[in-house]
């Protein structure tokens, strides 16, 4: 920081004298020691924390439609219960988003949704006898 003394009047400016503040200097060079010694921070995987990629978010739904259709027990409670609606619900919102995403996925995201949908619809069919719920 320059700090500028004040002009009495009688000097011209370019004989203005300056007195440059060193101490900032030496303030941030001991912030920035201190910072190296500090233990790194841990860095979150490329894509971001683990399970917030496109193939955890379908699998989660999958998962949830898998709960729905009463083939999977609630991690929470350990019970098993049926709701096609919720389960129709779901499988729309997966078609849906394979839809909406045709030819922006890579080809490990789209074969991950295309099973997905494959076996959440068979497993649909055989529960409903092939005829529509919800």
């Amino acid at each position: 920081m320059a700090v500028t003394e004040s002009n009495s009047g009688n000097q011209e400016p370019s004989q203005i004298r300056k007195r440059v503040d060193e101490d900032w200097k030496k303030q941030v060079e001991r912030d920035k020691a201190r910072e190296a010694a500090k233990e790194p921070r841990q860095q979150p995987p490329p894509g971001g924390p683990p399970g917030t990629d496109f193939v955890s978010f379908i699998s989660g739904l999958a998962m949830q439609a898998m709960m729905s259709l009463g083939e999977v027990a609630h991690p929470n409670t350990g019970r098993v219960h049926e709701n096609l609606g919720e389960a129709k619900y779901l499988i729309d919102m997966l078609t849906m988003l394979q839809e909406k995403t045709k030819g922006n996925l890579t080809e490990d995201e789209a074969a991950a949704l295309e099973e997905a949908l494959y076996s959440l619809k068979m497993t649909y069919v055989r529960k409903t006898g092939g005829r529509q719920k919800g």
